[in-house]
């Protein structure tokens, strides 16, 4: 059921509310997805074959190794555009990089960033927004293709099955619904998480909000995630977060499991605890690029 009402219907069954991020975060599927998938599409469909190169590497900073990570593919695309065209070794090519100023004007006036909401767009007539939207649709299908069976990162089952216990737990995620329907049902994760909520709900944002605004106090709410937009997500709601470091996933999970959810339940989460995991995981990220 793809309608934002499902969230704002929800209803607590446990004390605290605990929304987790799947790409990168759960499943350790963020480099493999955007390496051959997001960045091939991205040089096919916006013919940036001459500057590959720099293509890939623009891409790769925008989504894996800045603080953009994670960010929906949409405002990704504009940011890896943008950058790329500034490139001087794009420039010294003479490579035409496609303007974004339709894009984001589209993302400015649309509620919903996902591909249905952009093929309406496109099909009232906006056929500048038609590149973006094969883009998107061929990703989908490429990403399906991939067929890889990528379990979820170590002590992710343990933690889940400790948190079932005395909170509601939501996956607050960007990539489509189907796609997180069949990765956490191929692996059994789905029986611990009371929706699995994808771009077609909202933004993470509206996700926690819908789902958890005012029915549980905001020192009972958690956010677990990889990337500044999860972290931006939880504190816009005045919620807890939790960092999965990019690189360090493993440990990340650990000690969740054996520290961070214990201080979670017992309210002594907040404050220098979380503050230093926040600056740890804030120093991994850098803003600008090194080229």
């Amino acid at each position: 059921m793809n309608d934002p009402q499902i969230l704002k219907n929800l209803q607590p069954a446990k004390e605290f509310f605990i929304g987790i991020d799947s790409d990168g975060c759960v499943f350790d599927v963020m480099e493999l997805k955007h390496k051959e998938c997001f960045a091939p599409m991205f040089i096919k469909h916006f013919r940036l074959q001459t500057v590959n190169k720099y293509a890939r590497e623009v891409w790769d900073f925008v989504n894996l190794y800045s603080k953009t990570r994670g960010a929906n593919r949409f405002q990704a695309l504009a940011r890896a555009l943008n950058l790329l065209r500034a490139r001087k070794e794009v420039i010294a090519r003479g490579v035409v990089v496609p303007d974004t100023t339709e894009l984001e004007a589209w993302m400015a006036r649309s509620k919903n960033l996902s591909n249905a909401s952009l093929k309406k767009e496109v099909e009232a007539g906006n056929q500048a927004l038609a590149p973006a939207l094969a883009w998107s649709q061929g990703l989908n299908q490429m990403v399906e293709e991939l067929d890889a069976s990528v379990p979820p990162f170590p002590f992710v089952r343990e933690s889940l099955q400790k948190m079932v216990q005395h909170a509601d737990v939501l996956v607050v995620s960007q990539a489509p619904c189907e796609t997180l329907a069949h990765e956490w049902k191929e692996h059994g994760l789905d029986q611990y998480v009371r929706v699995l909520a994808g771009q077609e709900l909202g933004t993470k944002d509206e996700h926690i909000r819908l789902a958890a605004g005012g029915k549980y106090p905001n020192d009972r709410i958690l956010m677990i995630g990889d990337a500044p937009g999860d972290l931006k997500a939880a504190r816009s709601n005045q919620a807890l977060f939790y960092p999965i470091v990019p690189g360090r996933e493993e440990a990340s999970w650990e000690k969740l499991l054996k520290e961070g959810l214990d201080r979670f339940l017992a309210g002594t989460y907040a404050g220098a605890y979380e503050a230093k995991l926040i600056q740890e995981f804030d120093a991994s990220l850098p803003e600008k690029p090194n080229w």
